[in-house]
């Protein structure tokens, strides 16, 4: 897969999401439909941001049936094995206490958390849902790997874990993708065949993908969608 990465006219709109995104602990969510049937849900955030980020997709998550939960390890700066770690004993734990397989959602960076974790804990995972992460193809193809690179002891090519991201996990995945996206290349979020069951395009800059209302109402939608489909 040939990318390059986005345009700088859809990066500088970035900018224009950033409020967006820090005003989420103050905002509502939107009401519908038990999709969630009490299963836990664990939101892990994208590159230097942490669970403010995602506090109105697990509260539109809670309003959904869900009992969802951020990450709860501060703000996220790179592939960590020790936090990886800690993910995989709650997991674990949760669906122990549940007794239903766990959600992921990823957003960005925490998309590529949510595929590794799939693949070493397929027995705890339900489903694994990837919102702008660049999990396929070039990982230089986005406007985020030098800053990745300056703040980690290893190269975005040589991650702290043997498991290749592009590979699908064995367990249903939704990647959700943005052809104006500012951040991250469409195909390398998108992926290639083969690489995740369900594709969803969702046009709408990075820092709004996951803190936009539309934007979450069709990421559970089409969850719903693959959930109700024949196995």
């Amino acid at each position: 897969m040939t990318a390059k990465p986005p345009p700088l006219r859809n990066t500088l709109r970035e900018g224009l999401a950033v409020p967006r995104v820090l005003l989420n602990p103050l905002r509502l969510p939107k009401r519908g439909v038990d999709i969630g049937h009490g299963r836990a849900a664990v939101v892990i955030p994208g590159l230097t941001t942490g669970d403010i980020s995602t506090s109105l997709l697990r509260r539109t998550l809670r309003a959904r049936g869900f009992q969802p939960e951020g990450w709860r390890q501060g703000i996220n700066l790179g592939a960590d094995p020790a936090k990886l770690h800690v993910l995989e004993t709650r997991i674990a734990q949760l669906h122990q206490q549940t007794h239903q397989k766990v959600v992921l959602i990823g957003w960005s960076l925490g998309g590529l958390y949510a595929r590794v974790l799939a693949h070493r804990l397929p027995e705890h995972v339900d489903m694994v849902v990837t919102v702008a992460s660049p999990f396929s193809g070039d990982r230089h193809a986005n406007r985020a790997w030098k800053l990745y690179e300056a703040i980690n002891d290893h190269t975005v090519d040589n991650p702290p874990f043997s498991e290749p991201l592009s590979d699908k996990p064995p367990i249903p995945t939704l990647a959700v993708w943005s052809a104006t996206d500012g951040i991250v290349a469409p195909e390398c979020s998108r992926g290639e065949q083969g690489e995740s069951d369900v594709t969803l395009q969702i046009d709408a800059p990075h820092f709004t993908l996951c803190t936009s209302r539309r934007c979450i109402e069709q990421i559970l939608a089409k969850m719903a969608e693959m959930e109700a489909a024949p196995a």
